[in-house]
């Protein structure tokens, strides 16, 4: 069975602090409560001995898989790969959650979080973006070690158009929780989706 394990980086803000829509031309670095969602997730994963491990460039994913890897016996190192990088937001990027709505409005938002369909004004090559996770599962099928992928939120919602998965799930994947595809299969399945360490 050749499994990827898709992670959403930790926390880039804290409590009290205004939360922003942060994307790919906004380098945040992990935040205090970031650091300890890494440190779960590194507990959790101490006993898979991953093969390889990807992420962009972005501090916030690889802070969160070195991490990871800072659990493991025998640690690879970290691979870029930048259709992993978090979406750009246009004009909302780094706008707080409030202005963000108010310019596109709840349905645009809904049809986003539901659907994956980029806003007015959002620079989203999705089509690229799902072809990039249909190239990573397709050609990682024969890899015998379980495989660590560090991505964002915006980028892991298009997972779902190129995967088998059973139906009800949400596409968001919260900070510092994880899924896992199964990539051995004619089409890949998600076999869990948005699990968080306690």
């Amino acid at each position: 069975m050749s499994l990827v394990y898709i992670v959403r980086h930790g926390n880039t803000f804290d409590k009290g602090d205004v939360v922003r829509r942060v994307g790919g031309r906004t380098d945040l670095p992990l935040s205090m409560s970031g650091h300890i969602q890494a440190e779960r997730l590194a507990e959790h994963f101490a006993h898979i001995s991953f093969g390889k491990v990807y992420a962009s460039q972005l501090k916030r994913q690889t802070e969160t898989a070195q991490a990871i890897l800072n659990g493991q016996e025998q640690s690879p190192e970290i691979k870029t790969l930048e259709f992993l990088r978090e979406i750009d937001y246009g004009p909302d990027e780094n706008k707080p959650e409030t202005d963000v709505i108010a310019r596109i409005g709840e349905v645009a938002m809904a049809g986003w979080e539901l659907y994956a369909r980029p806003p007015q004004g959002w620079n989203v090559d999705a089509n690229a973006i799902r072809q990039g996770w249909a190239q990573f599962f397709q050609s990682r099928r024969s890899e015998t070690k379980p495989i660590l992928l560090v991505t964002s939120n915006g980028t892991a919602r298009f997972i779902f158009d190129v995967v088998d998965h059973k139906g009800g799930l949400s596409r968001k994947l919260r900070t510092g929780a994880y899924g896992i595809v199964n990539i051995l299969s004619d089409k890949p399945y998600l076999m869990s989706w948005d699990v968080r360490p306690n």
